[in-house]
């Protein structure tokens, strides 16, 4: 057992870890998408208690290296008009559809998407597209995505 002065600093004045580099990231899709599921499984959080988003949330997902701070915009069709004045400050964006929704609702969710490629806060960051609910014997593959 170490009992000398500089083990014992060693053990106990280590000091606060070096702070990990924070991104702020939009996350949008059509209600029902998986959004907060998503979200909850990054962070560890337990899947029975999940309620649908109706306006917004703010996650910090915590990883080794860095820490991703996700806003999560609701996907209803009388929010989905406000999304662009949460988009200021975004570092990247995950677009969350559902490949399992009826031909009406990918058309919807493509538009969407579209739409926010097309964003002068958005257009320049990078995207990632989540083609969720794979596991669904409706769902689509991505190529028919």
């Amino acid at each position: 057992f170490c009992f000398s002065w500089q083990c014992f600093k060693a053990l106990c004045c280590k000091g606060p870890p070096p702070p990990r580099p924070e991104y702020d990231l939009v996350c949008i899709g059509l209600t029902g998408s998986g959004k907060t599921s998503l979200l909850s499984q990054l962070c560890s959080e337990s899947p029975e208690n999940i309620v649908s988003t109706t306006g917004f949330s703010i996650k910090a997902v915590p990883f080794q290296n860095a820490v991703l701070n996700v806003k999560e915009l609701g996907g209803a069709d009388t929010i989905r008009k406000y999304w662009s004045r949460y988009y200021q400050g975004s570092q990247g964006v995950i677009f969350v559809l559902d490949s399992a929704s009826s031909e009406d609702d990918l058309e919807t969710a493509r538009n969407e998407l579209h739409s926010a490629l097309q964003h002068p806060q958005l257009c320049t960051l990078p995207f990632l597209i989540l083609a969720n609910h794979q596991d669904k014997p409706a769902a689509r593959s991505v190529q028919e995505v």
